[in-house]
């Protein structure tokens, strides 16, 4: 209970310091109040009903993205190309609309998030195949595909799907009325974010009490015993790397229904970059995506009130972001290990190193220079 309790201690302990360094970084920066500057961005993240909405409305992108990160590691594979499946999503959104007869009410709405989910789906399940079948690993090659579905993104829509109408802008043609994704009880918070916490609580359950669940983290945490008692383990990493893709492309299709009504460059907000930190804090947990997806599309939204009340850059939180991401992974050393553990490996390893040392030469010849065989050179070598 004890050791629980300090891991998930871990990812708190990271973000508090991290909030300490970034403090310290706007008083040494920007000349500015490091408390006033903690107090102004949790202002802007929960002070009130309005800043509630936009950090809600940035909370549900990161959920779903982080879950493109998540679920994939419980199979053991580092899947970090989360913001291609997410455009990609969007692009297919905007398609499916353009291309197909729709009916404008919730069928329609529900066949164009499909078509974004089945495109992440297909792009992470890419990264997937190359792992497994070709050996290329998956962190570098989800990375690169998220670029290329990034340069496919910008083509299509500056394309063939361009709108004419959208001079300065390109997009594509946007989304009829009937099949835009509208928001909770009249508010800006929209259904995305019921969907993102749909999702999370839904692939944590699947994770923890369904056979295909267990297996998928027998073959994440075990790979040898996955092979001995004869799981199907390619069979099962696609599987989550589809399960995780169709995620980040819902991520692409809420934010193109219900935000953008159309496909364009602003739907490259780095939410699948995003994503990463929020799963790593999460430890990979789709519930405990939630909260954390949460504070962190909180102090997204308090990015605009630091620039009017500090004249801090909009995008001074992504320094936060950065400072916490390190520490997290920092933090990674120190899980299981005990205060005691940590004090030894700082301060007596380099003692022990010492100890190790060979003695010095006792006697009349100490401190003199031994000779190594014979150097034709005639230069002294010291022992």
């Amino acid at each position: 209970m004890r050791a629980a309790l300090r891991e998930a201690l871990l990812p708190v302990l990271a973000i508090a310091a991290a909030l300490l360094i970034f403090g310290l970084f706007v008083a040494i920066a920007a000349g500015a109040d490091p408390v006033e500057a903690w107090s102004v961005l949790f202002q802007g993240a929960f002070g009130s009903w309005f800043s509630w909405q936009n950090t809600l409305q940035r909370a549900a992108p990161l959920m779903l993205t982080a879950l493109c990160v998540a679920i994939p590691a419980r199979a053991g594979l580092v899947i970090i190309g989360g913001e291609g499946a997410l455009v990609l999503g969007g692009l297919a959104c905007a398609a499916m609309a353009y291309l197909v007869p729709l009916p404008a009410n919730i069928v329609g709405t529900a066949a164009v998030c499909l078509a974004g989910a089945v495109a992440g789906a297909l792009w992470i399940v890419l990264a997937g195949w190359l792992r497994q079948y070709r050996g290329i690993n998956e962190t570098i090659s989800s990375l690169l595909l998220a670029y290329i579905a990034i340069g496919i993104f910008k083509h299509l829509v500056e394309g063939v799907l361009r709108d004419p109408a959208s001079l300065n802008k390109p997009s594509t043609y946007a989304l009829a009325e009937g099949l835009r994704i509208g928001g909770i009880a009249g508010s800006d918070v929209h259904w995305g974010l019921v969907l993102g916490v749909v999702a999370c609580i839904g692939l944590g359950l699947w994770l923890r009490v369904t056979a295909s669940g267990f297996s998928i983290r027998v073959v994440g945490g075990n790979p040898r015993t996955a092979q001995l008692v004869g799981l199907p383990a390619n069979r099962l990493i696609l599987l989550a790397c589809a399960l995780g893709g169709a995620c980040a492309g819902l991520a692409g299709a809420v934010e193109v229904a219900a935000v953008h009504t159309n496909a364009n460059a602003s739907l490259i907000a780095g939410y699948g970059y995003a994503g990463i930190l929020v799963a790593f804090i999460a430890r990979q947990n789709p519930l405990a995506v939630i909260p954390v997806a949460i504070l962190f599309g909180g102090f997204g939204a308090a990015g605009s009130l630091l620039q009017r009340r500090l004249g801090l850059p909009d995008a001074s939180v992504q320094v936060l972001q950065g400072i916490a991401f390190v520490l997290i992974l920092a933090s990674e050393a120190l899980r299981g290990t005990t205060g005691k553990a940590v004090a030894a490996k700082l301060f007596a390893r380099p003692f022990e190193e010492l100890e190790q040392l060979p003695p010095r030469a006792a006697g009349p010849d100490a401190g003199t220079p031994q000779r190594r065989g014979a150097p034709s050179s005639g230069k002294e070598v010291y022992a």
